[in-house]
């Protein structure tokens, strides 16, 4: 291994008294593809704006071919060659693919004037440099995630980048793009780019990663040789504990009672057909498939979000109509949705207002206003049952760490006292700690009675987790699993990838 090309050494750095980061140290070689891991809340975020300037740091020192470069700003840090590709991309959906990859070196520039050939042609040869041919006039609004990363790295390689960071890349994308990515980053290697990839999936912090970085707590708790480590290994370094799980048994206690959902024949053009299925008290029913093979629009549409053209949904054994979500609450159907920061939460509002709003109704005083202190007993006694980690829950729920915004999301719902929850990707982005504790929340539920349904790309958080498992494939339903301790990841990963690709890890 070479010299580091980038080391920090002795970053600290504290909010309001809080110590987000305790004399961090690390060093990254000149191509070395390293991985910075921790869970939620461990320093990995306010690193990376130390890195890219946009934090100035209490102590230590950044070091870029071992020039000192204190106190940079974040233009400073790109023209040292640092790039940060965040979760969003900040990517411009109104603009061009061409506009987007040229727009940094355009402003940079100063020029008064647009020389459209001038950013055609940037754009084609940041593309031509990473192998890869995007149509140049198309809006980037148009189109999918992994095109948007790929717009996004190659804007980075307009800027002479020497270390590109990676947050989160590829918490959307599909299996095989995911590999794509994983190509990419390879030929950046090949040119002497380094890149910091940071990531909660283990499967690909092993396939793609040199060296291996890891957060526990503001602190720097080891840095390895990605051969030294296993996934066992990690976990403990990462979480501080030993972190073991067996699979959920569901006892068929509840078969012979009416269920808790039927769905019958349930049908939407274009989307889903003829889907049909039964939930029992306990259950915790799993679904998988590809994206976009229609397992959210399922989902959806058992919420009253997405209404379909036909068929018959039934709660305890009674039909029922379901055309919005107020409806599906009334009949004990709550949703937990994919995207929890756009559909989940209202970031800028606080945690307890985030809990509280799926029943103000109960909260009203006889004057029709809000019990206040009704509303915030309300919202602590949820924090406290879910164990969400906060000083106050005035706190805005931005401030929270992903695996503490998503027991914020299973709070609202819980609140109403839902009988069927339905789970669409409950731990997305989340640390392998959390989602520990989010799984032994799951299981706790449905030992109380509750009918859970989780969808997740995750196979062995399905098998874990779920004691039958439906396959979705092109909207129907193609396989029923009844009995998840007969299959292993392997076989199940088999299964759903004779039909397309599917995140294994």
């Amino acid at each position: 291994m070479s010299e580091p090309f980038f080391h920090v050494e002795n970053i600290s750095k504290s909010f309001v008294g809080v110590k987000a980061l305790d004399a961090v140290d690390l060093s990254i070689a000149e191509g070395e593809i390293h991985c910075l891991i921790g869970e939620n809340g461990s320093g990995k975020s306010t690193l990376i704006k130390v890195i890219g300037g946009i934090h100035k740091p209490d102590t230590g020192s950044v070091f870029i071919d071992g020039k000192c470069i204190d106190g940079m700003s974040p233009i400073e840090a790109i023209r040292a060659g640092i790039q940060i590709i965040y979760q969003d991309l900040s990517v411009f959906p109104n603009l061009t693919v061409a506009e987007n990859i040229s727009i940094n070196q355009s402003l940079e520039s100063g020029q008064q004037v647009v020389n459209w050939r001038a950013i055609r042609e940037t754009a084609k040869k940041a593309l031509a440099d990473i192998g890869e041919e995007i149509a140049l006039d198309e809006l980037v609004g148009n189109l999918p995630m992994a095109k948007k990363q790929i717009i996004a790295i190659s804007r980075a390689v307009t800027q002479n980048a020497k270390l590109i960071i990676m947050d989160e890349a590829t918490s959307s994308l599909t299996n095989e793009e995911v590999k794509h990515l994983f190509s990419i980053i390879l030929k950046l290697q090949e040119k002497g780019v380094s890149t910091l990839f940071v990531s909660h999936k283990f499967g690909e912090v092993f396939e793609i990663s040199e060296n291996i970085t890891i957060f526990r707590d503001g602190k720097m708790v080891g840095s390895y040789p990605t051969t030294e480590l296993d996934s066992q290994r990690l976990s403990a370094i990462m979480t501080g504990r030993e972190v073991t799980f067996d699979r959920y048994i569901y006892k068929d206690k509840n078969v012979d009672e009416v269920p808790l959902l039927s769905v019958r024949n349930l049908s939407k053009r274009k989307q889903f057909s003829n889907i049909s299925f039964e939930l029992h008290r306990g259950e915790i029913l799993g679904i998988v498939g590809l994206m976009g093979s229609g397992r959210t629009e399922i989902a959806t549409s058992l919420f009253g979000l997405n209404k379909a053209d036909s068929g018959q949904i039934l709660v305890k054994g009674m039909p029922v109509e379901i055309n919005n979500p107020q409806e599906a609450i009334a009949n004990g159907i709550a949703l937990l949705p994919e995207d929890r920061a756009g559909q989940g939460l209202y970031e800028d509002q606080t945690i307890s207002d985030n809990i509280v709003v799926t029943i103000l109704k109960s909260l009203l005083a006889k004057s029709g206003l809000i019990d206040t202190a009704k509303r915030k007993n309300t919202a602590e006694d949820w924090a406290a049952r879910l164990n969400i980690k906060t000083p106050t829950v005035e706190a805005a729920v931005k401030s929270l760490s992903g695996g503490n915004q998503q027991r914020v999301v299973l709070a609202k719902w819980l609140a109403t006292e839902p009988d069927v929850f339905i789970l669409d990707g409950p731990t997305i982005g989340i640390d392998i700690g959390s989602k520990h504790t989010i799984h032994t929340i799951i299981r706790e539920l449905a030992e109380k009675g509750m009918g859970i349904i989780m969808i997740s790309d995750e196979i062995q958080e399905i098998l874990d987790n779920c004691n039958r498992i439906l396959l979705i494939h092109e909207g129907r339903i193609v396989q029923e699993i009844n009995d998840t301790a007969k299959i292993d990841a392997e076989d199940l990963f088999k299964l759903v990838s004779e039909r397309g690709s599917f995140e294994a890890a």
